[in-house]
């Protein structure tokens, strides 16, 4: 397209015709006439007008003549910056490999947003350009998510990592393009999907500082002070006892359409055929049909997210004889195929639960930030730029079920894990039996899960004694689970989960499933053991004759 009205004098008619011709380029790619960002000196691509607005700040301001790329307004920009890729690495990689090194991301997931003019516009040009004039190895991306990486393993301060970046600045050659100061270093990376909120939390797990306690100091339901007691015994004021970090998800879901091979591969699951029958994929699940079946305005749309909640403790010190739980709260998109879904970028961080003490049961209340966001992708994101179609649409996901091993399974569904009524199934027939020597409860009534002519229904001394005849009880439902909660009979159930503020909950067939790995990791410590201990008891018998 013709540029070179943006040079001519603005009383001429090749400028009018040339902001016109402007104007009707930007509304046919953005597909808007009221969101579109102000070209002029003043206003530089940072505000949105309308046309009107725009054409005549066009005309008394003049047009940013540096601005020759117009990927704020719809330009493609690979087609518009392969002239300017003059900063590669000597062995032929391209400049982003070290950011997608960094933040293990796709050299794609750079190059290929489309015409989205908003979200990525900005961190396209910082990618684009070099930490300093000649600089052939780093762009200012780069160097910053190399830096900040660096803040992050090292434990770095903020006021730290601000000098730091004031004698990069000093260091580095005039010119160059090293942010002076955290905040504006944070800007940068938030447009990447980076940001995060820290939300203060009571440390008995009572209460989230947020809401109507926002301005709180003492948690209203135990009386503990928000503020860290120091050594002293004198309370820290602005320093939180408990921190819980949360990293939004809308962000991310949205960044993810902005590419073009991510955004195809979030309808994977549409074109795919299953023609053995089986279930080789969530989408042949009872759930995801459900979804599809009982709200078909949501089925219908195959961009719409399906997605996984997995949680579970670890201890961050590396060290077996602390006692120190972190929970991580990972979300994982389903809508991806297989050999992508269960990559590390895409599953998503959405909540680092700090210790020492693991949450149990009250873990609902440091979900219920995450909740509200589920809510609003239930009812639905609007404006969420597809690059792979180009158009705009309203984005909704669901939660489908979550993924725990059976303590957090417990957490989590608000169910008894131990005790004698501790199957999720069996609830209040649960066939129990505390060992008379060993003190421990055991679980005798697996058998009646085998085929009603199993020889091992018969048997009797491999067993308990006597032969099994009973018949597997039937799941309760969703509906069947929120009555029992709410009408007080708990015998089974130590709370309502918080995932029944979900409208659709209660409806899925599968709500909370357990882990592959604790359960091949039991069977087959069980299998090996069993083994091991008859070895030991062929070779004493070999001994004694």
């Amino acid at each position: 397209m013709d540029k070179s009205w943006m040079h001519s004098d603005r009383r001429s008619k090749a400028y009018e015709f040339g902001v016109e011709a402007f104007l009707n380029f930007a509304v046919e790619n953005l597909l808007t006439t009221t969101h579109i960002r102000c070209p002029c000196v003043k206003c530089v691509n940072l505000k949105l007008f309308g046309v009107g607005i725009i054409r005549d700040h066009v005309y008394f301001n003049g047009i940013d003549q540096s601005y020759k790329n117009w990927t704020f307004h719809g330009e493609p920009w690979e087609a518009t910056t392969n002239a300017s890729r003059n900063v590669e690495e000597d062995d032929g990689h391209s400049r982003y490999s070290f950011v997608s090194e960094e933040i293990d991301m796709d050299d794609n997931d750079f190059g290929d947003f489309g015409s989205d003019p908003y979200e990525f516009a900005n961190v396209i040009g910082d990618g684009d350009q070099p930490v300093y004039p000649g600089c052939r190895k780093y762009t200012k991306l780069s160097a910053l998510v190399k830096l900040y990486n660096l803040k992050a393993k090292h434990g770095m301060s903020d006021v730290c990592f601000t000098e730091l970046l004031i004698l990069q600045g000093d260091l580095l050659p005039e010119g160059n393009t090293i942010p002076t100061s955290m905040y504006e270093a944070k800007k940068t990376l938030c447009a990447l999907g980076l940001s995060y909120e820290k939300m203060h939390a009571c440390p008995n797990d009572c209460i989230l500082y947020r809401k109507e306690y926002e301005d709180s100091t003492n948690c209203p339901t135990c009386g503990i002070s928000r503020w860290k007691e120091g050594k002293d015994s004198i309370l820290k004021e602005g320093v939180p006892a408990k921190v819980v970090w949360y990293f939004p998800p809308i962000p991310r879901f949205k960044r993810m359409f902005q590419s073009h091979e991510t955004a195809k591969s979030l309808t994977w699951h549409a074109a795919r055929k299953s023609i053995d029958g089986q279930m080789s994929h969530p989408a042949d699940s009872p759930s995801w049909k459900l979804l599809d079946d009982k709200w078909p305005e949501f089925g219908n749309e195959p961009r719409n997210l399906r997605l996984a909640l997995s949680s579970d403790g670890f201890n961050p010190h590396s060290s077996l004889s602390s006692r120190y739980s972190c929970w991580p709260v990972i979300l994982v998109t389903y809508n991806l195929p297989p050999w992508l879904c269960m990559k590390r970028k895409f599953m998503m961080l959405t909540l680092l639960i700090s210790g020492p003490k693991q949450p149990g049961n009250d873990i609902d209340v440091y979900l219920e930030r995450l909740i509200d966001d589920l809510k609003s992708l239930w009812v639905g994101i609007r404006g969420v730029y597809d690059a792979h179609n180009g158009e705009y649409f309203t984005l909704r996901a669901a939660l489908m079920w979550t993924i725990n091993d059976f303590p957090a399974y417990g957490n989590l569904s608000g169910c008894v894990v131990k005790g004698y009524k501790a199957c999720p199934i069996c609830g209040d027939d649960t066939p129990s039996h505390r060992l008379k020597n060993g003190h421990k409860i055991c679980y005798i009534g697996h058998r009646k899960w085998l085929p009603i002519n199993h020889p091992y229904r018969r048997q009797r001394a491999a067993f308990n004694g006597k032969p099994e005849y009973g018949i597997p009880p039937e799941p309760l439902t969703g509906e069947e689970v929120l009555h029992m909660v709410e009408n007080g009979d708990r015998v089974c159930w130590k709370k309502k989960s918080i995932f029944f503020d979900l409208e659709y909950w209660k409806s899925l067939p599968v709500r909370h499933a357990l882990d592959v790995m604790h359960i091949e990791k039991n069977v087959c410590d069980s299998i090996i053991g069993h083994c091991w201990r008859s070895l030991e008891k062929i070779k004493m018998g070999l001994l004694l004759d």
